[in-house]
C-alpha cells in the first residue's frame, strides 16, 4: 500500500497533464485468509487525495498461493479502453500525456534477465519448450524470434518482465493471459512439465498472450521505445535498496521530488524501508556504493554487496 501511494505521488508530480484514470486493483475472495485490501487510513486516504480509484476483483484462480496472478485477475475487473499496467513497485518519471502509444500492438517490459525457462542437461533445450508453447497456444515460435541471437540463447525467444504492459482492451488481455497461465499451469506440453513455475508463471504467459494479440517487444514500426517505460518515462525498482543502485540520476531526482511534500512525506516514512532510504540517508549510502555506468551484470551481485553493507531491507 505505500508502494502504490509512491506510485500516486509520483505519478501526479511527473505528469501533471496526465487525463486518464489512476485505477487501484484490490483482490478479494476466499483465496486469502486475510483481507489484502488497501484498510481506511492514512495510506488510502492519500491515495484518494492523488485521484486513485479503486476497483475490486475477485481471485478465482490465483491468491495467496501465488499472488503474482492478481495481473492477470485485475484485468477482468477494469473499464473498457486501452491501458497501461503497472506494478505498484514503481515510480513514473516522465509527462505521461507527451506519449504516443499504440495500444493495438501490447508489448512489455524488456528489463529482465534469464530466469525461465531452465533447460534440462538431456533436455528439452530452450528452443523446444518455447516452440512447444507457442504450437499448444497456436501461435507459430518463428514469428517471436529476435534472430541477432544463436538458437538456445535465452535473448532469441520473446519473453518479458511483467512489471508492466499495455494493450488495446483489458478483458481481451484478462482472455488470453489467464487461458496462457492456465494451460501452463494445469495442461503444459510435455516439455514444460517439470520447470519450475513459482514465481514465473505470469512471466511465462504473458509472451504467449502479447503474440496471441497481435504484438510483440517494445519498439519496432509504431512501437512505444523501450526505454520510455523503463527509461525516462517510468521505473520499476522492485526494492527500493534496488532503485538507489542502479536507477538513473533523473529517476531518483524525481522520486525525491515527488516524496518531499509533507503529506506524502507523512504517510511514506510509516513504511520502515522508505523512512530509511528516502529520508534518512541510506539510500545515497547504497547510490555510492555503484557506478550505474558499470553496474554487475547479475542482480545477485547488487544484492549481495547491499548486504554486506547492512543496506538491504524489503
Amino acid at each position: 500500500m505505500h508502494e502504490a501511494a509512491l506510485f500516486a505521488a509520483t505519478l501526479r508530480h511527473a505528469s501533471p497533464r496526465f487525463s486518464g484514470r489512476l485505477i487501484v486493483a484490490e483482490p478479494t475472495g476466499p483465496l486469502w485468509p486475510e483481507d489484502p485490501r488497501i484498510p481506511p487510513g492514512p495510506q488510502r486516504s492519500l491515495l484518494e487525495s492523488l485521484d486513485a480509484e479503486f476497483v475490486q476483483f475477485e481471485n478465482i484462480h490465483f491468491g495467496a498461493d501465488y499472488p503474482h496472478g492478481n495481473k492477470i485477475e485485475a484485468l477482468a475487473a477494469m473499464p473498457p479502453g486501452p491501458f497501461v499496467f503497472f506494478d505498484t513497485d514503481t515510480v513514473v518519471t516522465g509527462e505521461l500525456a507527451e506519449l504516443e502509444i499504440d495500444f493495438t500492438r501490447p508489448a512489455a517490459s524488456m528489463r529482465r534477465e534469464d530466469t525461465w525457462p531452465t533447460a534440462g542437461l538431456y533436455g528439452p533445450d530452450i528452443n523446444t519448450i518455447w516452440g512447444d508453447l507457442h504450437s499448444k497456444r497456436g501461435g507459430r515460435l518463428e514469428d517471436t524470434l529476435d534472430e541477432d541471437w544463436p538458437v538456445n540463447h535465452w535473448r532469441r525467444y520473446l519473453y518479458f518482465n511483467a512489471g508492466w504492459f499495455f494493450g488495446e482492451d483489458p478483458q481481451a488481455f484478462h482472455r488470453a493471459f489467464l487461458d496462457a497461465a492456465l494451460t501452463i499451469r494445469d495442461d503444459p506440453p510435455d516439455s514444460v512439465a517439470t520447470q519450475e513455475l513459482d514465481p514465473w508463471l505470469d512471466q511465462a504467459a504473458l509472451p504467449l498472450a502479447i503474440h496471441e494479440l497481435g504484438g510483440g517487444r517494445p519498439g519496432g514500426k509504431g512501437g512505444i521505445a523501450d526505454e520510455v517505460f523503463d527509461g525516462s518515462h517510468s521505473f520499476h525498482y522492485r526494492y527500493i535498496p534496488l532503485l538507489y543502485a542502479t536507477a538513473p540520476d533523473h529517476v531518483v531526482a524525481s522520486l525525491e521530488a515527488a516524496a518531499a511534500p509533507n503529506a506524502v512525506k507523512k504517510v511514506l516514512k510509516r513504511h520502515e524501508p522508505f523512512l530509511r532510504f528516502l529520508y534518512q540517508g541510506k539510500g545515497a549510502r547504497a547510490r555510492a556504493l555503484f557506478d550505474r555506468a558499470d553496474l554487475p551484470r547479475r542482480e545477485q551481485a547488487i544484492r549481495n554487496r547491499l548486504r554486506r553493507e547492512n543496506l538491504w531491507i524489503r
